[in-house]
């Protein structure tokens, strides 16, 4: 059972940076055979590909508007993937959610219909 649990959002002002954390709390020892992600979900919009990272974190993938200012991690032992936010824009504001694939999914899909556990989300406010 993958049970994922974000932490790390807050109010910040343009220009900070932030750091988010997802944790798999399940009782699941695939944690480390599952591709990861991360989403987010504006007001009124639909959600959207941030990033996303390999099993071993050798490969990623990001999303144009945050390439150069995100980047994503996992840490296998801690069943843990993280968010470096830095540069942050108004734009950016959103909550945030993590995304696990199952397992026997290799790809860095941008497909939220691709991904199958989802954490309930943290919420990040970038003032101008």
């Amino acid at each position: 059972q993958v049970q994922l649990a974000e932490s790390g959002g807050g109010l910040v002002q343009a220009g900070d940076s932030l750091r988010l954390s997802c944790r798999d709390d399940g009782e699941t020892f695939t944690f480390s055979s599952r591709v990861m992600g991360w989403f987010r979900q504006a007001a009124g919009k639909e959600r959207e590909f941030v990033a996303s990272i390999n099993f071993v974190g050798g490969s990623s993938d990001y999303a144009d508007s945050v390439r150069g200012r995100f980047t994503i991690s996992r840490d296998n032992v801690k069943k843990t993937i993280y968010l470096q936010m830095n540069s942050l824009k108004p734009e950016d504001t959103a909550v945030y959610y993590c995304a696990a694939r199952q397992v026997g999914d290799w790809g860095l899909e941008r497909d939220s219909k691709e991904w199958q556990h989802w954490g309930q989300g943290t919420q990040v406010t970038v003032s101008s």
